[in-house]
Order: structure tokens, then C-alpha cells, then sequence
């Protein structure tokens, strides 16, 4: 589109389509959509594009907004600190409630030991922030992560992301001293032995364990098919860190803040990180992420060594704080609980209709959700292109969803915690309905 085309339509375009074609000329490939819907307002879990059409929302934004759109407690809690001040720097001139949010995940975090916080903008910078921490912690220079994982975009997490497209494609080279072992995933025939396996033939054959500084997990894989961890790998991890000195990281950057029926899914193993990190869902969709660990790990960088100038943003930290609330006033850890039990029936009745479609339902952890496409009922067949089918299909039948899996072949499901029983079942019958357009 010429610039005389788009200066003509300043004021014109009112489909999806017409900015969707404005958005093309204007903005990088790179940075592409899911669907060509422009939202023009959402509240709880729907959302109405700017034709006027309406979707039921299963992918909050991928996972930030477990409260629901403009959840009223929290909006005002911005509105309030928007009229006081938007920034200052928390570097410059901090306020109290940088601090009361700290010491709140100080104490939410699992575990007994003393923590510390530190704020950033986005998940990718609370992950480097846990390695450079984790680094200054030790003297070590060695990360290692996982197949299949996902930890942002930088070029120090896409080094630690396990998934190529379209996350790594083109974009190398990555930083050196960064290590991959299998994940174990039952249902592709990769035990909780075989990954602990392979940690150890990479302390064998690429790097000495007195040279690893951290080892960094998904207590759910999330761009990578959400697969859970079992219970008994992330305690073997904890036992093999504690052996080596290796400081364990849990990336809780998608799992957290009561998004799989815990606040914090490595409740469920019971086990304690040395660095967490967190973002997404802590704010219901204000940016702001967090590294939260072990005081005396935390206290390792020199001052000035840590921050940002958007770090800890005012807005993200009241935000925040008023989430913090919602989810014990509201009992969203229960609400994912109640919508996994929900799901669960559903897919499971969805499965006994496309059993050689339908390869894996998960729904063990929460409200972070998905079944898993397949041909023939062949686990190592993926069904990517019924997936992005379906992905698409959803969109025109009103209901918002997102998809993901090292294959491309997962579609996974991240409604707010607070979602009626009355949407979740509108929303899965379409879902329903485009199984049945689809491949009857």
C-alpha cells in the first residue's frame, strides 16, 4: 500500500481486514498475529473486535490476564497511581510500593528461605538477570536448559530456548557456554532416567558440573507443548544442584500466580528454587517481571549491577499488588482447578469422537491446558496443518485460541480463572464445532 493509499484510508479502515493490510505496510514481518482481529475492547474473557464481533477469550493475552479484561479492583488501583506519578525510576527516585511488592513475593515465594526481589520490565529480562545473578552468585560460566524450552527472545534466552522457529531461525549465533538435555515427556517415550541421563552425559562429555553455574526449567514446558515436569525430575534437579553447588532456576514466567491451581506450580513438587522468575500473569497485563531467590544468591551482583529504567514501573507494581489480592479474595488458584475439571471432561469426551486425531490431553496442572494433534493416532505424526486449521477456524467462529509445541502441532488453553462455567462451555462447544467442519 503507497502512502497516498494509507493517508486515503486514515480514517476509513474500520475491518480487520483493511488493518490488517495497514499493519503489513507499516509494521515488520517479523512481528506477526495469530489471527487478523483487531481488538477494540475486552472485559473478563471476551473481546470485541472493531467490526463488532465477539470472542470468547481462551488465551488471555497468553496468560496475563488471569483476572479477566479490565478487571475493575485492579484498573483502579493503575487509575490511582496514574494520577499520582507514572515514573520515576526505581534506579532514581523508588516508592513504597516497589517495596511492599517485594516483600509480598518475598513472602509468597515457596520455601523457607530469607528472599530477595529485584524488578524488571519482561520475562526474557528476568531470565538474564537470573543467569547473570546466578553467574556472579557461583564464578561459573555453564547454563543449562532443556529441549523444548522457552525463555524469551533476547539473544541470551533464545540461546536457552530449545525450539527453533520461529524463535532461534536466523537469528544465531547465541552465547557460548549454554548446554541442552532432554525434557522428559511421557507420551514421546522420554523417561524421568533418560533427561537425568542426559545431564549427566553432558557433565561427561561438554562441561564439568564445578564449571555449571545454574540449571534453568519449566516446571511446565510452555511454547514447547506444555508438558509438565514430573514431581520426581524437578526433585532429582534440586538433589543434583544441591550436589554440585548448581543454583537451580525455575522459570515460572507462564505457570505463576495461581495459573495452575497453585501460585506457584513448583508447589506441586515441593520443591524450592535458588532464582524464580515471574511476569505475565503477576500483573494482569501491566508489563513488569521479577526475579525472586535466595537472599544471600539475590546479594551476589555489585549495586548498580541490576536494574533498568523501566524496571519495577509504578503502574506494573500497583497492578500487581492489587492481583496479588484478587487472587486470595477471589480463589483463582481454586478457579483453575474448577476450569481444568471442566476441560478435562469436555476434551476427554472430544477425544472418544477423534481418537487418531486427538493423541494427549493435558490438563493435570491447572489452567494451562492442550491437547495434541496427531495423524493416524501416531504420537511422532504431528498434525500441524489441522492445527493451524483449527487455530484459524476458532477465530471465525468467535473464540480465541493459541497454539504451540516444538512440532507446531499443540493447541493449548489459558482462560482467565475467573471464566464462567457458561463460557467455557460455549466456548468448547465452537471448539467442538470446528472439529466437526473440519474433519467430518
Amino acid at each position: 500500500m503507497s502512502n497516498a493509499e494509507l493517508k486515503a484510508t486514515e480514517f476509513a479502515g474500520v475491518s480487520n481486514q483493511d488493518w490488517q493490510a495497514r499493519k503489513e505496510a507499516a509494521v515488520a514481518r517479523g512481528q506477526g498475529n495469530v489471527a487478523p482481529v483487531y481488538t477494540e475492547r475486552a472485559l473478563g474473557s471476551e473481546i470485541w473486535d472493531v467490526e463488532g464481533n465477539r470472542y470468547i477469550d481462551f488465551g488471555t493475552g497468553i496468560a496475563v490476564c488471569s483476572a479477566g479484561h479490565c478487571h475493575p479492583k485492579i484498573t483502579a488501583a493503575v487509575q490511582q497511581q496514574l494520577e499520582k506519578f507514572s515514573h520515576t525510576c526505581v534506579m532514581v527516585t523508588p516508592y513504597d510500593s516497589m517495596v511492599r511488592l517485594a516483600e509480598k513475593l518475598n513472602e509468597l515465594a515457596p520455601g523457607t528461605s530469607r528472599k530477595k526481589s529485584i524488578f524488571v520490565t519482561t520475562g526474557a529480562e528476568a531470565i538474564e538477570n537470573a543467569v547473570k545473578i546466578a553467574r556472579a552468585h557461583s564464578g561459573r560460566r555453564g547454563v543449562i536448559a532443556f529441549n523444548g524450552g522457552y525463555h524469551g527472545r533476547t539473544n541470551m534466552t533464545m540461546g536457552l530456548t530449545g525450539k527453533i522457529t520461529p524463535y532461534k531461525n536466523l537469528f544465531g549465533p547465541f552465547p557460548a557456554e549454554i548446554y541442552h538435555a532432554p525434557f522428559p515427556i511421557e507420551y514421546h517415550g522420554v523417561s524421568v532416567a533418560d533427561a537425568l541421563k542426559g545431564i549427566d552425559n553432558l557433565f561427561k562429555c561438554d562441561i564439568a558440573p564445578s564449571d555449571v553455574a545454574a540449571i534453568i526449567v519449566e516446571p511446565v514446558q510452555g511454547e514447547g507443548g506444555f508438558y509438565p515436569a514430573p514431581a520426581e525430575f524437578l526433585q532429582a534437579l534440586r538433589a543434583l544442584c544441591d550436589e554440585h553447588g548448581i543454583l537451580l532456576i525455575i522459570d515460572e514466567v507462564q505457570s505463576g500466580f495461581a495459573r495452575t491451581g497453585k501460585l506457584f506450580c513448583s508447589e506441586y513438587a515441593g520443591v524450592e528454587a535458588d532464582l524464580m522468575t515471574i511476569a505475565k500473569g503477576m500483573a494482569n497485563g501491566f508489563p513488569i517481571a521479577a526475579v525472586v531467590g535466595k537472599a544471600e544468591v539475590m546479594d551476589a551482583p555489585m549495586p548498580g549491577g541490576l536494574g533498568g529504567t523501566y524496571a519495577g514501573s509504578p503502574l506494573g507494581c500497583a497492578a500487581s499488588l492489587a492481583m496479588i489480592d484478587v487472587i486470595a479474595e477471589e480463589d483463582l488458584a481454586g478457579g483453575a482447578q474448577r476450569i481444568a475439571a471442566a476441560f478435562d471432561q469436555r476434551l476427554k469426551d472430544l477425544q472418544s469422537r477423534y481418537p487418531e486425531t486427538i493423541g494427549h490431553i493435558r490438563t493435570s496442572h491447572g489452567a494451562m491446558m492442550a491437547i495434541e494433534l496427531v495423524k493416524d493416532g501416531d504420537a511422532e505424526q504431528p498434525d500441524v496443518e489441522l492445527t493451524k486449521a483449527l487455530i484459524g477456524h476458532a477465530y471465525e467462529n468467535g473464540l480465541a485460541l493459541l497454539s504451540c509445541g516444538a512440532r507446531g502441532n499443540v493447541i493449548r488453553f489459558l482462560p482467565a480463572l475467573n471464566i464462567s462455567d457458561a463460557l467455557i462451555n460455549e466456548g468448547l462447544d465452537i471448539l467442538e464445532k470446528c472439529f466437526e467442519d473440519l474433519l467430518q
